[in-house]
């Protein structure tokens, strides 16, 4: 399965030295920071879809959600 754009940058940052120090400094707001990723994550989903529907043929074997699905492996 693909990376997407979001999580191909996650899987770097937490191989930087510098994600363990913004993850100490922000330790009291763990919730926070999910939520963001969260949220990024689902943005990404959302243009994706957008850009499937906008493009993909009327009559084509996928819907837009099952491109993401097929092509992401849905939701991370």
């Amino acid at each position: 399965m693909k990376q997407t754009a979001v999580e191909w940058l996650i899987s770097h940052l937490q191989k930087s030295k510098d994600w363990q120090r913004v993850l100490n400094e922000v330790s009291q707001m763990s919730t926070i920071q999910f939520d963001l990723i969260k949220e990024a994550k689902a943005m990404e989903k959302e243009q994706i879809i957008k850009f499937a529907n906008d493009y993909l043929d009327d009559d084509a074997d996928l819907t837009a959600e099952q491109y993401y699905q097929e092509t992401y492996g849905g939701e991370k």
